[in-house]
């Protein structure tokens, strides 16, 4: 039986259809994008005209390699990385088992499941044995922002890699905590890691639809002929390659900004951050269904879980004047 697909964040068209108002004035905090894109850097027109050449992808690799710090490696641009989740399950031997650390984001034991997968969804690394042939970690995790130590996440990869299975680590969200993320490990001389990272996510691009995969080449090749030809396009490799040869330095340090705004915002309304990461902070309250729709009717849009009705997630809001809204609007719903 197929699981039903996941209503995740985003989403504005169907809210303000229920709660009404016009999408584009409503505040979306539901999602862990950076709020305030990037300048996009000049994008020459043959780049449009033309099918993506190879010296796109191998610009768009180079300046990755260097980027994730990832010396061993030559990461392979996908259109976003829920792209690859679907092809996980042609890594996994035949008759082995998938283990999902969790909570966590749901695709991944929805596609492996909806595959004929057996998932086991873990609460702590000790549940993985031998018998998983395929083990997912989401570090920094969404949406707790729970933090495997890089110590932890290698000795879990020895004892997957020794039985001939597969670690995937997703650090969608470790931009801004590099120094906590594995990627820079992974590649050749590293078999059965692949690591998953997001660009649209700290780049604030996510409609590029654009991440990579890190990993031994061979399992790489895998996946690129799993896509098929030309899966990402000559823009988003052109503006990827431009991108992460850039100083970010800038864009770290005003999400930091953003987020210290948010806390601020929700400890203002006595709600206490039980989580998160730089892009979204989690709130556990027992009226979270409440204060989600109270939210709504002011046109503010934030993520409920259905797995757990106490958490809400709140991304980052664009500037003062979205703090400040959000900031009346809690304390006219938690009045």
């Amino acid at each position: 039986m197929t699981a039903p697909r996941i209503a995740h964040g985003g989403g504005i068209a169907a809210a303000a259809a229920r709660f009404g108002g016009r999408p584009e004035d409503w505040l979306d905090l539901s999602t862990g994008i950076n709020p305030n894109p990037v300048a996009l850097p000049p994008v020459d027109i043959a780049a449009w005209h033309r099918l993506p050449d190879r010296h796109r992808q191998d610009a768009a690799r180079a300046a990755a390699a260097r980027y994730y710090g990832a010396p061993k490696a030559q990461p392979l641009p996908v259109p976003g990385t829920q792209s690859v989740i679907q092809l996980l399950p042609r890594l996994i031997a035949a008759g082995r088992r998938a283990a999902v650390l969790a909570p966590t984001y749901g695709e991944y034991a929805r596609v492996l499941g909806n595959a004929g997968v057996a998932v086991d969804c873990v609460e702590s690394l000790d549940a993985v044995t031998d018998a998983h042939g395929l083990v997912v970690v989401v570090n920094p995790n969404n949406p707790d922002g729970r933090l495997v130590p890089r110590d932890a996440l290698l000795a879990l990869h020895a004892r997957v890699s020794a039985t001939g299975g597969l670690l995937v680590v997703d650090e969608a969200f470790g931009d801004m905590r590099p120094e906590t993320c594995i990627a820079p490990l992974a590649g050749e001389g590293m078999p059965g890691l692949l690591v998953f990272r997001s660009f649209g996510k700290f780049f604030g691009l996510a409609g590029l639809r654009l991440g990579f995969v890190i990993g031994e080449a061979a399992v790489l090749d895998r996946i690129e002929d799993g896509l098929g030809p030309w899966a990402v396009s000559g823009p988003a490799l052109t503006i990827a390659a431009a991108l992460m040869a850039a100083d970010t330095s800038g864009i770290r340090h005003d999400i930091a900004q953003r987020k210290a705004a948010l806390d601020a915002a929700l400890a203002g309304a006595g709600l206490a951050v039980a989580g998160g990461t730089g892009l979204f902070s989690l709130v556990d309250h027992a009226a979270a269904a409440a204060i989600h729709e109270g939210l709504c009717r002011h046109h503010i849009l934030v993520r409920p879980f259905d797995y757990n009705p106490r958490w809400l997630r709140f991304g980052l809001a664009p500037d003062a004047a979205s703090d400040a809204r959000l900031a009346a609007a809690l304390g006219a719903v938690m009045g």
